[in-house]
């Protein structure tokens, strides 16, 4: 099949107008909840007289989010392959607003005992169900909608949401703590950004009645019927998925290790550092890591845009591995100096290379999969890595210095990470730019007559 332009670029203003904005509140709502970990939740809901107990504890809640995000990717990825990108994105956004609610209004440990942390866990695997949902559409609904000469750059759009939303959830403490006593915050403060779920509900309810779905899938669906079953619309996709192409999704797992990992450390795990090891004032760390990672709203487009100059993602990607494994010593040896301009700088840099590689991501990835296997294999290697990198770095940062007492360790874990995503991402394919209303049984046909070619010569 041929591949169009199928939007002018003012429809594709108001497309990636939704997406980012829609991004921003799914991502600030999940990651409000790593600032507060970092900041209030142990006490809160589990009281110990040893405080990394509960600093552990609080980011093992955490964790659990990221391990509902594959059972969300799951879920999402069928259905966004056989009924269309946008449903389950609509879905995970009320979804994600009505959890994040319920937390703002749980009564704490004091109030309720055990049920308090028990309930939490409950709240905190919706989370992760809906934002697990979530990045598949808003990926696919900008890269196979995007213009193919700015594929690249469409597609890093979506990416800046998981930015602005832990930016915005850190702006929101840093008000709070600035405004509020200590008694105040730790009481009731903290519940306001939680609340402010509901505004997800609203966006996805306007994503639903005003956007359309992408052309790719448009495409599939007006087909004939022999075409249809062709395209693997009536086939489970999922099954389909991991049967075909089980290598990529491996693939698109270890590309996001490092990249996962190193940003829940930045945005979360060095709030906890600064303040509690070096000794650094809320204040001042909020402030750091809130203005370093806003420079990513510009880099990450950026990257995108250069991987469509350049002819290929992947080059830029596996840059961007062997630059965080080299930074990974200088990034602790500036925040260890306690040194607001020197943390600032171990951060901004940080956050700059971790842009020339989740910038292209999700173009990465849209061009990896096939159209009628494309949401299922793209969630499903993002959502598998988030539970071990992501999920776990804070938890392993703490348990880290707490078992070395040096930050030396968390160095060596994010190399380690690094490491796998390299091997990961060299292996992958180069698909630039290619037609995304490829079904898996062209590209397989279009292989078939290759090898026949070859060995026709």
């Amino acid at each position: 099949m041929t591949q169009t332009h199928p939007d002018a670029p003012p429809r594709m203003g108001r497309l990636a107008t939704a997406a980012v904005f829609a991004t921003t509140l799914e991502w600030f709502d999940f990651l409000i909840y790593a600032t507060a970990a970092a900041l209030v939740l142990g006490p809160q809901f589990f009281p110990s007289s040893n405080p990394v107990a509960g600093t552990l504890a609080s980011f093992a809640t955490f964790a659990v989010g990221f391990v509902a995000r594959p059972l969300g990717g799951i879920i999402a990825g069928h259905a966004g392959d056989k009924y269309g990108r946008k449903p389950p994105l609509v879905a995970a956004m009320l979804v994600m607003g009505l959890a994040t609610f319920a937390i703002g209004v749980l009564p704490g440990y004091a109030s309720i005992g055990i049920w308090a942390p028990v309930l939490l866990v409950v709240a905190r695997l919706v989370q992760g169900l809906g934002v697990g949902a979530q990045w598949g559409g808003a990926a696919l609904l900008l890269t196979e909608h995007a213009p193919v000469e700015r594929r690249g750059f469409y597609g890093s759009l979506v990416q800046t949401g998981a930015v602005l939303g832990a930016v915005a959830g850190n702006l929101f403490f840093l008000i709070l703590t600035a405004t509020l006593s200590d008694e105040q915050f730790t009481s009731w403060g903290w519940r306001v950004p939680f609340l402010s779920g509901l505004v997800l509900v609203l966006i996805g309810l306007y994503v639903q009645l005003k956007i359309e779905d992408t052309p790719v899938f448009a495409a599939l669906k007006e087909s004939s019927a022999a075409a249809k079953r062709e395209a693997g619309l009536r086939k489970a996709p999922l099954v389909e998925a991991v049967r075909k192409y089980w290598k990529e999704i491996l693939q698109a797992t270890g590309a996001f290790f490092v990249v996962n990992a190193t940003f829940y450390i930045l945005i979360s795990g060095v709030l906890d550092y600064a303040t509690k090891t070096v000794g650094m004032s809320r204040t001042s760390i909020l402030l750091c890591v809130m203005g370093a990672g806003l420079t990513q709203v510009i880099t990450m487009p950026f990257f995108g845009a250069l991987t469509d100059r350049m002819g290929t993602r992947k080059k830029l990607y596996l840059a961007g591995t062997v630059g965080m494994a080299i930074w990974a010593f200088p990034l602790f040896w500036l925040i260890d100096t306690g040194s607001v301009p020197l943390v600032f700088l171990a951060l901004l840099v940080g956050f700059t290379i971790h842009a020339t590689m989740y910038g292209p991501q999700a173009t990465l990835y849209a061009e990896m999969f096939p159209a009628d296997v494309r949401y299922s294999g793209a969630s499903l290697g993002y959502q598998f890595a988030s539970v071990f990198a992501g999920g776990l770095a804070p938890f392993v940062m703490t348990a880290l210095l707490a078992a070395t007492g040096a930050s030396w360790s968390v160095s060596l874990y994010i190399i380690g990470t690094a490491a796998l995503t390299f091997l990961a991402v060299i292996t992958i394919r180069e698909r630039f730019r290619r037609d995304l209303y490829e079904t898996s049984e062209q590209e397989a046909a279009a292989a078939s007559r290759g090898a026949e070619s070859v060995r026709a010569g």
